[in-house]
Parts: structure tokens; C-alpha cells; sequence
């Protein structure tokens, strides 16, 4: 995903660049390439936003998951040593 991202921004550096440079200025042509790249690059951000955000949450659920099975091994050991304990 990053380097997608990378590779959309080289693009639009690029697209800049020779529109910059260009002695006859930017056509409108270069321009709506640009406008594109740019669209690009933001939707792009976005869903890498958006894949963060689910990482989080997924992340969060695994902490509480594994916090849960925590408990239920100390519960287990627990038990087994009071099942010990009255001869079981």
C-alpha cells in the first residue's frame, strides 16, 4: 500500500515538474492529469486511513481476546489445584 502511495506521489511530482518546466506553461491537458493524480493520491490516503482504523480495531480485539484467555488459564490452573486440593 505504501509504495502505491509513493509511486502516485513520484507521479504527481513528476507531472508537476514538467508542467513547471515546460516553456509554453501547463496545458490544460497536463492540468487534468494532474487533477487526476491528485484525486488519486487522496482516495489513496484515505483508505490507508481507513485500513489503520481497522488495524486498530482488530488489534483492540485481540488485546481483549487475549486478556479473556488470560483469566480463563489462571481460572483453569485454579481449579485444578482446589480439585488437587480435595483429592480429585
Amino acid at each position: 500500500m505504501k509504495k502505491l502511495i509513493n509511486k502516485a506521489l513520484v507521479a504527481v511530482l513528476i507531472a508537476g515538474a514538467i508542467g513547471f518546466t515546460a516553456c509554453s506553461g501547463v496545458s490544460e491537458e497536463q492540468m487534468a492529469q494532474l487533477d487526476a493524480l491528485r484525486s488519486e493520491v487522496k482516495a489513496l490516503e484515505k483508505e490507508v486511513n481507513g485500513l489503520k482504523s481497522e488495524k486498530a480495531a482488530l488489534e483492540r480485539e485481540i488485546a481483549e481476546k487475549n486478556s479473556k484467555l488470560e483469566q480463563c488459564n489462571k481460572e483453569k490452573a485454579e481449579t485444578k489445584k482446589n480439585l488437587e486440593k480435595i483429592g480429585l
